[in-house]
Order: C-alpha cells, then sequence, then structure tokens
C-alpha cells in the first residue's frame, strides 16, 4: 500500500487527469490553488517518485511526469485505510453514521440504493 499525503493527492488528481506533466505545468496548474513554488511541487514529486506512485522520463526540455498507480487502486486503498482506521472497517458502521446524522440527502440514499440493488443482481 502506498501511503499518499493530502499535497501529494493534489498532483496525483493532476496527473490521472492528464498525463504526461512537466514541473512547469504543474507548478501552473497548482500554484493558484495551493500557493506552492516550483521547489515545493519538486518536493512532493521526488517524495511521490520514492513511494512509487509516479515516475518520469526525460523530455526533450524537461521530465515528464506520469502516474504510475492507477487512480482506482489508489481511491481503494485510501477508502480501505480510512475505514480501518475509523470505523473498524466496516462500511455499514459508516453508512449507518451518515444516515443517523442526516448527512445523507435523499438523491444520494437514492443513489446508494441503486449501486447495491445493481451488485445485489449481478451476485445472483
Amino acid at each position: 500500500m502506498i501511503n499518499i499525503s493530502d499535497s501529494e493527492w493534489k498532483i496525483m488528481n493532476v496527473l490521472w487527469e492528464r498525463s504526461p506533466r512537466t514541473i512547469t505545468e504543474l507548478t501552473k496548474e497548482l500554484s493558484e490553488s495551493t500557493g506552492w513554488t516550483k521547489h515545493t511541487i519538486i518536493t512532493f514529486l521526488k517524495r511521490l517518485d520514492a513511494k512509487g506512485a509516479v515516475y518520469y522520463e526525460e523530455g526533450e526540455r524537461a521530465k515528464q511526469y506520469y502516474a504510475k498507480i492507477p487512480q482506482s487502486e489508489a481511491v481503494l486503498e485510501e477508502v480501505k485505510h480510512f475505514l480501518n482506521k475509523t470505523f473498524q472497517g466496516k462500511i455499514g458502521l459508516m453508512i449507518n453514521t451518515l444516515v443517523k446524522e442526516e448527512e445523507l440527502s435523499k438523491q444520494e440514499l437514492d443513489e446508494l440504493y441503486e449501486i447495491l440493488e445493481k451488485e445485489r443482481g449481478k451476485k445472483k
């Protein structure tokens, strides 16, 4: 499992959206919303590279960065980590908490019901 920090998620989301990206492109994309400089982004890219989450290829003028892990894999690992840490790995406990606290709208409940019904149909 690769542990991606909140800040690193921002870079990964940009790379999953479109790869490859240069440091200059990443800085342009992220600087306004984060205030990060080129040096900050380089630091995060080095960390992500060391974790095995990104890789780069030498381009004509600059390194071209790519996401090494699929977004779906990273999201699933993050969800599992969150569930284990917060709800003892029980998704039912999480959903029950959200429903009891009225954090789910009717539309979200309908969507969840539809997802569950669709999966139930696949398992018959």
